[in-house]
């Protein structure tokens, strides 16, 4: 049931395309519906963008491209940094509208609004730091002259797990260099980004520098707009299925492309680990945003001599935790996104518990409103089991035993995917080897959470290319000129 602030903030979100400025049905009227995934209720109808509005859209980002990336560095960063300052004085508002759409724990959602937030204050701060040279060249006959200049018109795909820093992720970038942006969110999660839209449009965003573009048929919008020659960036965070098909169509265009895509995160806990950080690290690891997250630990690879101690303590942190309606107080697990994502990590449990395994804790989905499944411990994992291959994207911890560093590391880097590990142990020199020897893009070291927007994320392999956040993140947005001019003291 909505309560009458949650209906206060849910009626204040627009509900049209953002195009050129301005708000505006979809060009055949169509419509999409938001639903509350703890209740299954409809909680907000928007608009549902066509290939037409598509191509409205990025006319909008073209138009406006070459004013704004002649708009001085400082003058961007001023923009970004009234957003980050709007975003944070409306924190708990974006935070109750999160919660609402996705279902993720209100304490979560004031998480995600910080950390969501920081991109829009770093890349404010890195706008004005981009940097060329200048220098003699080896022959003494010239000048060499390095510049970065915006790639031009971006298009960004966002995913429905985290609808505000994955947001905020790709468009801070962009804007910062001088780039113009399409932004398309998922169809399950649309209501932040466009609320994020009409922030950065009372920081005072140009009209046209960012365009939204909500609707359900999101492969005949996505694909004219990649297919289009002006298109010179793509940005997509999603499934590895969905990422190599993505770079398809962008072969044609031999577009610039960042694609953070699937996770099969080892989390691998030694015999000389602290059993209480490690458990820590463990809780935070896999059930932050209930366990949807592609950084969520999906393998708990523990050493034999600890793995029954370790389960035991996890075990008795699962079986405590509170579900129910993000909203509510005390909640630790909310739903998951939808029914379908119920069936996909029960069905995995299921198969684990057949091949030989034990379920220690949940296993089921609940008997309630909404898409819930019971947090879930699942020990003595054997090989070849389904939930050590696929990303379970939900509440389930699965642990299985290794007896040495090789063994462990062999396990680890079994699988094509490799965007985050975790380590856990206390020796320095191990640590050190686990750094040169597991092939992720990102890893935790004694630590369960990694995300922070200084640093630069992504993943090795089948997980995608290139890097989002740190002093990486605007490279990803900028082209490289060299010219070279004759010396002018010769």
């Amino acid at each position: 049931m909505i309560r009458d602030d949650e209906a206060a903030l849910l009626s204040r979100v627009p509900a049209g395309l953002f195009i050129g400025g301005t708000r505006r049905p979809a060009s055949d009227g169509s419509t999409l519906d938001v639903h509350d995934p703890a209740t299954g209720d409809v909680i907000r109808t928007v608009a549902s963008a066509t290939a037409a509005d598509g191509h409205d859209a990025l006319d909008a980002a073209c138009d406006a491209f070459p004013s704004w990336a002649a708009t001085p560095a400082r003058e961007r960063a001023e923009i970004l940094r009234r957003a980050f300052d709007l975003l944070t004085a409306r924190s708990e508002d974006f935070a109750l509208l999160m919660t609402l759409e996705m279902g993720k724990p209100l304490a979560e959602s004031r998480a995600e609004v910080t950390y969501g937030a920081e991109f829009l204050r770093w890349f404010s701060e890195e706008a004005v730091r981009i940097q060329g040279r200048y220098g003699t060249n080896p022959e003494g006959t010239g000048r060499t002259i390095v510049t970065q200049h915006p790639v031009g018109p971006c298009y960004l795909i966002t995913p429905w797990n985290f609808p505000l820093a994955m947001a905020t992720r790709k468009i801070a970038p962009a804007l910062a260099a001088g780039c113009t942006a399409v932004i398309k969110p998922a169809s399950l999660t649309p209501l932040t980004t466009v609320a994020l839209a009409a922030l950065l449009d009372e920081a005072g965003l140009p009209a046209g520098v960012l365009n939204v573009v909500t609707t359900s048929q999101s492969s005949a919008v996505s694909e004219p707009i990649i297919r289009d020659p002006r298109l010179r960036k793509l940005s997509f965070t999603g499934s590895t299925h969905v990422g190599r098909e993505l770079l398809r169509q962008a072969a044609d265009g031999v577009l610039r492309t960042s694609m953070e895509l699937g996770g099969n995160a080892p989390f691998v806990v030694f015999e000389d680990a602290d059993l209480d950080k490690a458990v820590d690290g463990a809780i935070s690891a896999k059930f932050r945003n209930v366990g949807q997250a592609c950084t969520a630990a999906n393998r708990f690879l523990v050493h034999r001599d600890v793995v029954d101690e370790f389960a035991r303590r996890v075990t008795a942190r699962v079986v405590a935790m509170r579900v129910g309606r993000g909203t509510d107080d005390g909640v630790e697990i909310g739903p998951l996104i939808n029914e379908e994502a119920v069936q996909k990590a029960h069905a995995l449990v299921t198969d684990a518990v057949e091949r030989g395994a034990s379920v220690l804790a949940g296993g089921s989905p609940l008997d309630r409103p909404g898409t819930f499944l019971a947090p879930t411990v699942v020990s003595g994992v054997r090989p070849g089991s389904d939930i050590l291959h696929e990303e379970i994207f939900g509440p389930v911890l699965a642990i299985a035993p290794f007896d040495s560093e090789e063994e462990a590391v062999s396990l680890a880097n079994d699988t094509e995917y490799g965007l985050v590990s975790y380590v856990f142990t206390e020796s320095l020199r191990r640590g050190q080897r686990m750094i040169d020897s597991l092939e992720t893009g990102t890893m935790g070291l004694n630590m369960g959470v990694v995300s922070n927007a200084a640093a630069p994320f992504g993943g090795w392999k089948s997980s995608g290319l290139g890097r989002e956040g740190g002093a990486e993140g605007i490279h990803e947005y900028l082209e490289t000129k060299y010219t070279l001019t004759p010396d002018p003291f010769l």
